[in-house]
């Protein structure tokens, strides 16, 4: 313990009897009973404290004194429901326990409100049941329609999809890498991959699901070029062949077709978008939304790797949405030109 002088000591007792006579007057005057033999320890706090409030405070200025007033009691360690407000002329302004409810709650966080559950109404319910009802009943003529189309000319129908690889510098330019043909029901009738000759600089795995190792010379599941042409064009000789922008499949495969034979679901005129100032001219769409569209499928799911069998199926399903309509303006074209 250090070494005190007895001055300095005599200057702390002198120090601590005026904190302490301090201490006492400021407990006197708010009205405490202090006992002088225990260190100014309060004995009694339920005296009642009063507070003015003058008469020309607005309500806001008035709220904030009152507030003020409870926080200075909970710091002295008094009981805040003890505080009398009052007026100028001493008339009590209102009741304590009532403003300490309402700081109370004030100071109380907020609480989440519950999200309401938006349930649909009657004449929403209503609504979806008779769209649900015409959907069925459209689907019920649909597959009654195809129902009364002859085995003779279903079969006489073919779906076909290629999938490409990016070839030269850019990997801009196509080359053959996938071949999938199906029929009128989604059998696959042939489904393979087709060797590249080529150097290929894109696989777009992305988008064609197409790797290397498929297409490689040392894959036997990979056809040449020239063996997957001749098949082809076997299976499409005599067929009605069903796409989606045919065109790109034909330059991959270096093959043609006649034009009375393809239904081509890009470039038929229901299933198009005007587009140009004045809509005038049409753009083929994607057949993803297409087929969402007619036939409630959902194909080539965002992220995920393109099956040119699973586009063949939706194509035939598509063009079946549109067949019965399609061939008709197809037949009153054909009378139209034999007029002629």
């Amino acid at each position: 313990m250090p070494w005190i002088s007895k001055k300095a000591k005599a200057q702390m007792r002198e120090r601590k009897k005026r904190v302490e006579a301090a201490t006492k007057k400021r407990k006197l005057e708010e009205g405490e009973e202090v006992d002088p033999n225990k260190n100014w320890e309060v004995i009694q706090k339920d005296t009642v404290h009063t507070v003015t409030i003058p008469s020309t405070a607005t309500s806001k200025e008035a709220s904030k004194l009152r507030k003020e007033a409870r926080r200075a009691a909970r710091r002295d360690g008094r009981d805040e429901t003890l505080i009398r407000f009052v007026d100028e002329k001493g008339r009590e302004l209102e009741s304590q326990n009532t403003e300490k409810s309402q700081e109370q709650e004030t100071e109380e966080p907020q609480r989440k409100k519950r999200k309401k559950k938006n349930f649909p109404s009657i004449n929403q319910m209503l609504a979806e049941a008779e769209e649900q009802k015409k959907v069925e009943i459209e689907n019920e003529k649909k597959q009654a329609y195809e129902n009364s189309i002859p085995d003779e000319v279903k079969k006489s129908f073919v779906a076909l999809d290629c999938e490409m690889v990016g070839i030269g510098s850019d990997g801009k330019q196509s080359a053959l890498a996938r071949v999938s043909i199906t029929d009128w029901d989604g059998n696959v009738i042939l489904d393979t991959f087709v060797q590249v000759p080529d150097r290929v600089t894109d696989f777009r795995t992305h988008v064609s699901g197409v790797r290397a190792k498929d297409i490689k010379f040392t894959n036997q599941n990979a056809m040449e070029l020239h063996a997957c042409r001749k098949k082809v064009g076997e299976i499409l000789k005599g067929k009605i062949l069903v796409g989606h922008s045919l065109k790109n499949d034909f330059s991959a495969l270096m093959l043609d077709h006649p034009k009375s034979q393809v239904r081509d679901t890009a470039r038929y005129k229901p299933f198009m978008r005007a587009s140009g100032r004045n809509g005038g001219k049409m753009r083929p769409r994607k057949l993803r939304d297409l087929v969402k569209e007619h036939c409630g499928l959902t194909i080539q799911k965002e992220g995920e790797e393109h099956t040119s069998v699973e586009d063949a199926q939706a194509t035939m399903k598509l063009y079946k949405s549109a067949r019965e309509k399609w061939e008709k303006e197809i037949e009153a074209e054909v009378a139209k030109r034999k007029k002629r």
